[in-house]
């Protein structure tokens, strides 16, 4: 009885680890979800958010756009000739999408070596740590989801010298952000988490 009691418990915290959450349109659905005693996103989000400044749900905002809260995404392989899968257009992966050299920057400078872009925690410290960097290096707002998620796809360079302005698909990817974000607070206003 207490081997059986035991094995559905480790299911059970097991289970609230894998895959992809569901309702993803939902951010307190993905937080209920995501709640276990050892895989608690709210928690993780809202500790990034007293160490960054950032709010939760421009966090939460930022991997929904960018990985969909899967783990092991990447970006589509191109195609050789047309129909033969070839190389990745980049490194990026996991839950935020960040590239190799931008992920290894920021393990280096924060001191978080053991970091992985697939583990949530990690991932989302880092969704924080890189749009505090974007308010310090370029004036942003820690709330201005529009800008930081323009700041996030088109490096903090990139977006100092504008290259975004005439790109109508980042553009528009940064305005879905801002949209999602503000679905996400009104969401966890009405979850009590806002």
């Amino acid at each position: 009885m207490k081997i059986r009691l035991m094995l559905l418990l480790l299911v059970g915290i097991l289970s609230g680890c894998a895959g992809t959450p569901t309702n993803t349109d939902n951010v307190c659905s993905v937080f209920d979800q995501r709640g276990g005693w050892f895989n608690n996103w709210y928690k993780y989000a809202k500790n990034t958010e007293k160490e960054y400044g950032v709010p939760v749900p421009v966090l939460m905002a930022t991997i929904y756009k960018e990985s969909g809260f899967n783990a092991k995404a990447k970006p589509p392989r191109t195609k050789l000739l047309g129909f033969i899968p070839w190389k990745r257009p980049s490194t990026a992966y996991g839950y935020p999408q960040a590239l190799d050299s931008t992920w290894d920057h920021y393990k280096d400078v924060t001191g978080r070596r053991g970091a992985d872009r697939d583990d949530f925690k990690d991932a989302v410290q880092f969704v924080g740590w890189y749009h505090y960097q974007s308010y310090k290096k370029n004036g942003v707002a820690r709330n201005d989801t529009y800008n930081l998620y323009l700041n996030y796809y088109a490096g903090h360079g990139g977006y100092a010298r504008g290259t975004w302005k005439n790109n109508q698909w980042m553009k528009g990817a940064a305005q879905r952000t801002a949209q999602m974000a503000n679905q996400y607070q009104q969401q966890m206003r009405g979850c009590g988490r806002g």
